[in-house]
């Protein structure tokens, strides 16, 4: 008989208990696009073509947060073939509200066909447009990076910036509170 290997499997990420606390009943998670899935920069090409930059850790963070029943939607005051293309690739271009200005009726539709309300809402913005979202959500969080009035009322500040892994980072604090993370790790590790 050959002994398997016993792996260290006990998480690395702490968080701070109050905003553990605040996201234990987030059933949703609504998203800025540019400053918050990318770093905000637009590469314009000389046809005109927008080019976005995304971070496959976002993109596996919002993959296992839908696998544990967290919803990740997306609300953006633009819209580009680029980002349809990646929000397909991710499941997320049906639930998503696109090149809307006045972010806040296409949120609450949202909300209401997934039969959730703010209080089970988690918002991730970076600048203006997003406060709207961002006061009326049960957890406000923004990149590292973000406008100083979307700072002051975000109840989460990532440490990681905006398209390199801040929306990974919120999502593994929704697993940490929601109590999935650990098993989620020990999958990973065991191989599954």
């Amino acid at each position: 008989m050959t002994d398997l290997p016993v792996f260290d499997t006990r998480p690395r990420l702490q968080f701070d208990t109050e905003i553990l606390l605040r996201a234990q009943d987030i059933r949703v998670l609504l998203l800025d696009v540019d400053g918050v899935l990318t770093p905000g920069d637009l590469l314009v090409g000389e046809s005109g073509e927008t080019h976005k930059r995304f971070s496959t850790l976002d993109g596996h963070g919002l993959k296992l947060l839908a696998a544990c029943g967290v919803a990740p939607v997306v609300v953006s005051g633009r819209d580009s073939p680029a980002l349809r293309t990646r929000l397909r690739e991710l499941g997320l271009l049906e639930r998503s509200v696109l090149g809307r200005a006045h972010k806040l009726p296409g949120a609450a539709r949202l909300l209401q066909d997934l039969d959730v309300s703010w209080e089970q809402a988690a918002v991730m913005g970076d600048d203006w447009p997003d406060l709207p979202l961002l006061v009326r959500a049960r957890l406000a969080a923004c990149p590292a990076v973000a406008h100083p009035e979307v700072r002051a009322r975000s109840h989460y500040r990532t440490q990681a910036a905006a398209g390199f892994g801040a929306v990974r980072e919120l999502c593994d604090l929704l697993l940490v509170a929601q109590g999935q993370y650990r098993r989620l790790l020990e999958q990973a590790i065991a191989g599954d």
